[in-house]
């Protein structure tokens, strides 16, 4: 899936709110065995190193161009590797904390995943996960509405986007029957104020839009962007616009 730092930054501060709430989840010890799974740019995971003294920190991210940015912050302490989740989960490393910030959401079938990543940590390990919950919002709801236009149907034969993200209440239950320790799961909704549906369709194009616009030929890709824009802009009428950026927290200790 091809990503575009830039673009995915434009909203740098909005989108790394969660992370900082995610973090404050966790029980902080020093020469902890961290692994950041879908580490992005690596910024964020960067931070990690004052987070957590004298310990040792993996970021891994399957995309390439994300990696290029991160190589900046690699240290003696803190290195990147280029892999996805499922790709990690084969290996036979175990971490005292596994981070994964806005990045499970890309793969299939939690109630298999989550036990694999469970199965990962180190007696006493801790395991932080947010991920996006808004996928029943109507800016991700009109990407499959244009979809469905006659000009792109072919292309995308048949094939639907499909939200692994489940309740709240089946994480909880996940956590416990994988014997977790003080799990605390919940939603939180970040209100956003963006300036009108032009910077709604800007904020979809760093993620949501992507595997939808990859499927397409070129020819059509800018096409589908501009009927999405004129879709988003028949809902937000006016400015500034209204948000909700609502994400699922995920936390325990096994």
């Amino acid at each position: 899936m091809p990503w575009n730092p830039d673009v995915y930054d434009q909203f740098k501060q909005e989108r790394s709110a969660p992370y900082f709430d995610l973090i404050k989840l966790v029980e902080i010890e020093s020469n902890m065995s961290v692994i950041d799974l879908g580490c992005g740019t690596g910024e964020l995971t960067s931070g990690l190193l004052d987070v957590f003294p004298d310990s040792k920190i993996v970021g891994i991210d399957s995309s390439a161009e994300m990696l290029q940015k991160a190589e900046q912050f690699e240290t003696k302490r803190l290195q990147f590797f280029q892999r996805s989740v499922e790709e990690q989960m084969e290996l036979d490393e175990k971490f005292d904390l596994i981070v994964a910030n806005a990045s499970l959401q890309w793969c299939n079938n939690h109630y298999d995943l989550f036990p694999k990543l469970i199965s990962k940590l180190n007696p006493e390990g801790q395991l932080a996960v947010q991920v996006p919950s808004n996928h029943n919002f109507i800016v991700h709801q009109l990407l499959s509405v244009v979809a469905e236009h006659e000009i792109y149907q072919k292309h995308f034969n048949g094939w639907k986007r499909e939200y692994s993200v489940l309740n709240i209440e089946d994480y909880a239950k996940i956590l416990s029957d994988n014997e977790g320790k003080k799990i605390n799961v919940f939603e939180k909704v970040y209100p956003h104020i963006m300036k009108d549906a032009d910077a709604v369709f800007d904020w979809a194009s760093g993620t949501a839009m992507i595997p939808f616009v990859e499927r397409l030929p070129e020819k059509l890709k800018e096409q589908y962007k501009q009927d999405y824009k004129e879709e988003l802009r028949k809902v937000f009428t006016g400015s500034p616009v209204f948000y909700p950026f609502k994400r699922t927290f995920i936390y325990a200790q096994f």
